[in-house]
């Protein structure tokens, strides 16, 4: 098949126009900024909210009869001595106290309720989920100041098969009530020590790494 010129000039201004569509796809794709390895300064993350199977222990000054250690159930909530079935998962440790006092106002005066956790599970929404080709797929609490690095040590690194650069980070924004994807190149993070491959973490984050086609 033959062109002329004017074909010649249209399928040019088309093919450009193309490659110019596509790489402003490509420059438009959201990316991480790189995370230190240690964080320079310490600082405490949101304010942790109680999930299902969370330990807690549970003290009223001056009536310990009336604290318990107790268990998170599935459904979230717990049962402490005078109180049935209060809802827990949601709650933050201080406002569950509040809770616990309010229930508890009924049958002593002005009660004085602390609860502490004892074991971590958190909410989905304050954990870190890593599925695919990893060693041992997991959820795991967060914790302030924590990377991708810490998270795949947790789960032992990557599977034989695994394509640790093709890996998706799915992060949703509360705010704007908004999910991102962002590009992870986990390889060449854990295979060659590349620095800038390291990222911060959130409550919530999704990591998701696919296996390799070959």
């Amino acid at each position: 098949m033959r062109f002329d010129g004017a074909s010649k000039v249209v399928l040019g201004v088309a093919l450009a126009s193309l490659l110019a569509t596509g790489s402003a796809a490509f420059a438009e794709e959201p990316t991480l900024p790189p995370a230190n390895f240690v964080s320079p300064q310490d600082k405490p993350s949101e304010q942790y909210v109680i999930g299902p199977l969370d330990q807690l222990t549970i003290f009223v000054w001056r009536n310990p009869e009336l604290g318990a250690k107790v268990q998170v159930r599935p459904d979230g909530r717990i049962t402490t001595p005078l109180i049935q079935d209060l809802p827990a998962v949601g709650r933050t440790p201080s406002q569950l106290a509040d809770d616990i006092k309010a229930r508890l106002a009924a049958y002593v005066t002005d009660p004085l309720v602390s609860v502490i956790v004892e074991n971590f599970s958190g909410t989905y929404s304050q954990q870190i989920r890593i599925v695919g080709a990893t060693e041992k797929p997991a959820s795991l609490p967060y914790r302030a100041n924590m990377t991708l690095l810490d998270a795949m040590i947790a789960v032992g690194g990557l599977s034989q098969y695994a394509a640790g650069n093709r890996a998706k980070l799915v992060r949703f924004d509360k705010a704007t009530g908004k999910q991102t994807e962002y590009p992870l190149q986990i390889s060449k993070l854990l295979k060659h020590g590349d620095t800038k491959a390291n990222v911060k973490l959130e409550p919530g984050d999704v990591i998701i790494i696919p296996e390799s086609l070959f």
